[in-house]
């Protein structure tokens, strides 16, 4: 495996870092104080390639792989992490799961629009009753004819509001019955299809995440993504690209917090001399930069297997449960090494400390990655 980067990866996080800085740093203490949903920026976003990450050029997208893609979303969350979230849930969510299970008429008719930022898309799989245990769900599609009746709710969706279309997995046969799902894309303005309540939330504000709510709403046949049955096996590939995701978001984040971290080490003076001299800040901070290290090589390996389309199960599981991890215990100890100056909104570790609690829950909580990790290397070796 090649460790250097390459040209294009280089010249894509610079690109991504300038226009973080420009765009989006400015804005993020009024975007989180005011859970302000900046759905401009994404149009923006749109024109700069970062909206179609890894479609291919011929649907309007960039055309680029996996290690580019971690290398924008860290970029963009190094500064805003809400931002973050709201590229990489477009992008390996929703745009991610029409590009790999598509027909290529879907692919032709909604691609385009969504790799070029001209619409936001979500993805919902999460309800009110069942988050890890989406084997459970109660949100339902009927046959009728050539159409399915939808019905039910669906909560934590990224863009729940602003989102111009959703790919929505309901149940099309028996509760519990892995083969008994399917996936759909429901378009705005479609009849009993409305959003619900916006939540009011800790961390990652300025990322728009409401309820999808589906009463007697019918949706065309042509209108399913795969074939009636596939819906929660392809939920399951789109999760293993979906955990990279969080993987760079959570890079993003540690990285942001410790390099705010270095900074002020470097700077704040106490008994004579920079606090980064004594043992006890320097040891934190050369974990921190230990933690870093190891989420990205795990990262970019899953992003070299990702590109190979290799099986990467087990792979996404763990980057994602190692970057998060460390992510928080990295932002945690920002806020200590800034003591009271980090509790406050002065200084942005203690957004970074707000924000990263979520990697460790979303697309799949760290217990969960246990389980799935645990699962895989008992049954199969290598583990990888």
């Amino acid at each position: 495996m090649d460790f250097d980067y390459s040209d294009t990866c280089v010249m894509v996080a610079q690109s991504a870092r300038d226009f973080a800085r420009q765009h989006i740093e400015p804005n993020v203490k009024k975007w989180d104080e005011e859970q302000l949903f900046p759905l401009p920026l994404f149009s923006a976003l749109g024109e700069m390639g970062f909206m179609g990450i890894l479609v291919p050029e011929a649907y309007g997208g960039s055309g680029l792989g996996y290690h580019e893609y971690i290398a924008i979303v860290e970029e963009i969350a190094k500064v805003d992490s809400s931002i973050g979230l709201s590229v990489a849930a477009h992008n390996s969510l929703c745009t991610n799961h029409i590009l790999s299970f598509g027909s290529e008429a879907q692919k032709e008719r909604w691609l385009p629009k969504l790799a070029t930022g001209q619409w936001i898309g979500a993805w919902a799989l999460t309800e009110h009753n069942t988050g890890s245990d989406a084997g459970g769900m109660r949100a339902t599609a009927v046959r009728e004819g050539d159409q399915w009746v939808i019905n039910g709710t669906k909560n934590f969706i990224t863009h729940g509001i602003s989102g111009n279309l959703a790919v929505v997995v309901v149940r099309t046969g028996k509760k519990a019955d892995s083969h008994a799902t399917s996936a759909f894309v429901v378009e705005k303005g479609t009849p009993g299809f409305r959003s619900g309540k916006k939540e009011d939330k800790l961390g990652m504000r300025a990322s728009e995440t409401a309820e999808l709510i589906f009463d007697n709403c019918r949706v065309p046949h042509e209108n399913m993504l795969g074939a009636a049955g596939e819906g929660f096996t392809q939920a399951l590939e789109i999760l293993d690209g979906g955990r990279i995701s969080i993987g760079a978001l959570s890079l993003g984040i540690a990285k942001g917090a410790y390099e705010a971290s270095l900074k002020y080490a470097r700077e704040r003076h106490q008994f004579g001399k920079a606090i980064g001299e004594f043992q006890g800040i320097s040891f934190k901070l050369a974990e921190m930069a230990t933690e870093i290290q190891a989420s990205e090589c795990l990262l970019h390996k899953a992003a070299y297997e990702k590109n190979k389309n290799r099986k990467i199960t087990t792979l996404s599981a763990m980057c994602k449960l190692y970057a998060s991890e460390a992510c928080v215990k990295i932002a945690n100890e920002a806020v200590q090494i800034h003591g009271g100056y980090g509790y406050t909104k002065d200084f942005p570790v203690e957004k970074f400390y707000r924000d990263a609690k979520l990697c460790t829950i979303g697309e799949g909580t760290s217990e969960i990655q246990k389980v799935v990790i645990g699962r895989n290397i008992l049954r199969i070796k290598p583990c990888v």
